[in-house]
């Protein structure tokens, strides 16, 4: 089946000749199973679910009456199919060929229906499918915009943004409400809706305007003989309001204080032209206009915000854009006439949503909603900047397509119930968007490491020789994902380490590298199993004193352990020797760098905890020699202990089936963890996540409900990705333990540290004033 929304009614020019890649467009076609489309006066937006074939590292585990000394398990790659969907936008000039697509692949299905909405594409939709063969059935136009949004701000984290002309970030995301309802949408058109959404199918169109997009186009065509409304909003950002607009300085001689009044504020739009005999030019003629047609918007929506108390405002609609002219002064139209109160929010992916709910209107049987989603970083070509003062060539964007992919999540995602505010949670610490300094730096530094990503890529496929081509394919796509990000830091969303990092995962996936540290960490595991019982011992023979140092200091030790870290895997790649004692030796000695060791041990003479969550780093000598032995004790004390970990592999990060397989293992040798197992004190649980970072408000859903029956009161994140590019601020309900080694020596720095610097952070949630 195919669907149709409409319409986008701005004007770009158009050059026919270009030809259409579909490779690189209509990606992974031939699966594709469902379209729908959204035809506007310049803009086509198709959208289609499609399957994915990709290749997934598999682990199990060998038969277990086996020696001790046989290898753990055995790893096999395998072909797994996930589901995606694609939204892609592009110039009208090209919807014959698109049409052609889609009629190809609709053979095999019995009807060739197409639904359509939209008033003034409805005619060019027609004629464009009757001529394709293709049967034109309508879809309602709001409904689609509503599931639309609803869809992307429920999913897309960093979807809605704050647009800030003059600051240093122009572009400042917010984080996503776990509850995204209820909202009012300003869908500026030809004219204005005002629609409240209270709930998935719960919406309704409160007001609206006549003066709106169309009003500006058409007046400003009067005024200025311009007839494309893309050229309208170039001359406005040339212009010059005041010369046009009488202010309240022009009538009162300053500010009229009395009334709160600036002298700057414009008492009367065009008021200068009936009193001053003289031309005024196109540019400023079109600035006033703007400025009119914005404000009257702006105190409109207010209005109806106010009325229905409501504090979250989208705009939308062919008026906006993404334009940054547009965005500016409807922001500074909401900013007056709420004192603040109320942000204008705008939404990256605003094109998409027409398309995006015809698809889900028609998807309806697959029932999309009931799964969680992922942007794919690798197909997707991301927010442009479309400012005139940055980047004239991409005014036009004539032959350039703008995509998005969206991976279907194996696991249902939810909040960390243990989050003190989750209205009020950001996941990463630095937001390199406003730091200019740690942008250029991380940027630089995943530059840096690729060739060493591509090695250890190709080398955990060797018996592959085509290895060497889709690993070279790898690095020109990652490379040119950075070189986006220099230019356009806000392509994504908010960028931050664990963006750069989920980034170059998507990569590695998307040229069938599902796992390139696989054979490190079935070597560093079935290494460091055998020295378990050892370090145990040594451990049991301390004071409690001791112990608990010791634990804590093996946990720290096993940090190290980071392949991710180019400090540490410089040293793993040249000398195989090092190991958990010289890792030890590497340790900063205490007062550590963040270090509230003596009020964790105070804590530990107190009643033991009921039950621990710990969120696990490393494979290895991380997981076995450093977290093992401190949950053990965790264990002994009586307190019920959950291990997280992740869902899919990600740098030498333990996976949730490989742990399941160690764990049995350990068990084998360790009574302590096996009577847990059998009683149920020890739970492993995935964790949701293919990330070396962690993000509290999207975690599987079996965790959370864990969390949450187990009466968890404890949390433990380790780890520099989890720990420290992630959740160093994150405020939780109950007691937590964030530890790691800094493994970067300019991070350590910045922090006022060395590498190899230790962070110890305990934290006790503040008790609410009773």
């Amino acid at each position: 089946h195919c669907y149709i929304v409409g319409a986008d009614r701005g004007s770009h020019s158009m050059d026919k000749s270009i030809t259409l890649p579909p490779d690189e467009i209509f990606r992974n076609l031939e699966n594709a199973k469902r379209f729908a489309i959204d035809i506007g006066g310049s803009l086509t937006k198709l959208a289609y679910y499609s399957t994915v074939q990709h290749k997934v590292a598999k682990v199990r585990s060998f038969d277990h009456s086996a020696k001790v000394s046989d290898p753990l398990y055995e790893i096999s790659v395998q072909e797994e199919i996930t589901a995606r969907l694609h939204f892609i936008k592009f110039e009208n000039a090209y919807i014959e060929t698109c049409l052609d697509f889609i009629k190809d692949h609709l053979v095999n299905t019995e009807t060739k229906v197409i639904k359509a909405t939209g008033g003034g594409a409805y005619k060019m939709i027609q004629t464009c499918l009757e001529f394709k063969d293709l049967l034109v059935d309508k879809e309602d136009e709001m409904t689609c915009l509503i599931k639309g949004c609803n869809f992307v701000l429920k999913n897309i984290p960093h979807e809605a943004f704050v647009y800030a002309k003059h600051a240093d970030s122009e572009f400042r995301f917010q984080n996503t409400h776990p509850d995204i309802f209820p909202y009012l949408l300003i869908n500026i058109g030809s004219g204005v809706s005002i629609v409240k959404v209270e709930a998935e199918d719960k919406f309704e169109r409160i007001g609206g305007s006549s003066i709106g997009g169309g009003t500006f186009w058409g007046l400003g065509a009067l005024l200025t003989k311009t007839k494309r409304f893309d050229e309208l909003l170039q001359l406005a950002s040339k212009g010059q309001h005041t010369n046009v607009d009488m202010l309240v300085k022009d009538i009162y001689g300053g500010a009229y204080g009395s009334l709160g009044l600036t002298g700057d504020l414009i008492a009367s739009s065009f008021g200068k032209s009936a009193t001053t005999d003289k031309e005024f030019s196109k540019e400023d003629m079109a600035k006033s206009l703007l400025h009119m047609i914005s404000n009257d918007i702006g105190q409109l929506a207010c209005l109806y915000a106010k009325l229905h108390n409501l504090t979250r405002v989208y705009f939308g609609g062919f008026f906006i854009r993404g334009h940054p002219v547009t965005m500016h002064t409807i922001t500074y139209s909401i900013n007056f006439f709420t004192k603040g109160e109320v942000q204008a929010l705008f939404l990256r992916h605003e094109g998409y949503l027409g398309a995006i709910g015809a698809f889900l209107k028609g998807a309806e049987e697959d029932n999309p909603n009931q799964y969680s989603w992922g942007e794919n970083y690798a197909g997707s070509s991301g927010l442009m900047s479309v400012s005139p003062e940055l980047n004239p060539v991409q005014r036009a964007r004539s032959g350039t397509f703008d995509m998005l992919e969206m991976d279907r999540l194996e696991r249902q995602l939810v909040n960390l119930p243990l989050l003190q505010d989750p209205t009020s949670y950001i996941p990463d610490t630095v937001e390199l968007t406003e730091d200019a300094l740690a942008r250029v730096y991380w940027l630089y530094c995943f530059e840096e490491a690729l060739d060493g990503v591509v090695k250890r890529a190709i080398a955990s496929q060797k018996d592959q020789p085509e290895a060497v081509e889709r690993a070279e394919k790898f690095r020109q796509k990652y490379r040119h994902k950075l070189q986006t990000l220099r230019h356009q830091p806000f392509a994504y969303g908010s960028l931050t380490v664990r963006s750069l990092l989920d980034t170059r995962e998507h990569c590695l996936n998307e040229f069938n590298f599902p796992d390139p540290y696989s054979k490190i960490k079935q070597k560093e595991n079935d290494m460091a199993l055998k020295y378990y019982l050892k370090v145990v011992k040594s451990v049991e023979e301390l004071s409690w004193e001791q112990r608990q140092f010791t634990l804590v200091k093996g946990l720290l030790a096993g940090n190290v352990f980071d392949w991710g870290a180019k400090a540490v895997s410089d040293v793993l790649e040249s000398d195989p020797e090092f190991g958990f004692e010289q890792a030890k030796q590497q340790l900063q000695e205490r007062p550590w760098l963040v270090d509230a060791y003596n009020q964790w041990i105070e804590r530990l003479k107190g009643p033991p905890h009921k039950c621990a969550l710990f969120f696990v780093d490393n494979s290895g000598i991380d997981i076995i020699l450093g977290v093992f032995p401190f949950i053990r004790e965790l264990l002994i004390r009586g307190t019920e202990v959950v291990l997280a970990s992740n869902s899919g592999p990600a740098l030498n990060d333990v996976t949730n089936s490989e742990l399941q397989i160690l764990t049995e293992r350990i068990a084998a040798m360790d009574p302590v963890i096996h009577t847990a197992l059998k009683e149920d004190r020890l739970a492993l649980v995935q964790n949701g996540s293919s990330s070396p970072c962690l993000d509290l408000s999207r975690l599987d859903k079996v965790l959370a409900t864990v969390v949450r029956e187990r009466g968890t009161d404890l949390v433990i994140i380790e780890g520099m990705g989890r720990a420290i590019h992630t959740n160093y601020y994150a405020m939780l309900s109950c007691e937590s333990l964030k530890l790691a080694v800094i493994k970067n020596s300019w991070l350590a720095e910045r922090l006022g540290g060395k590498i190899f610097s230790v962070v110890f952070k305990y934290e006790v949630p503040s008790k609410p004033p009773s």
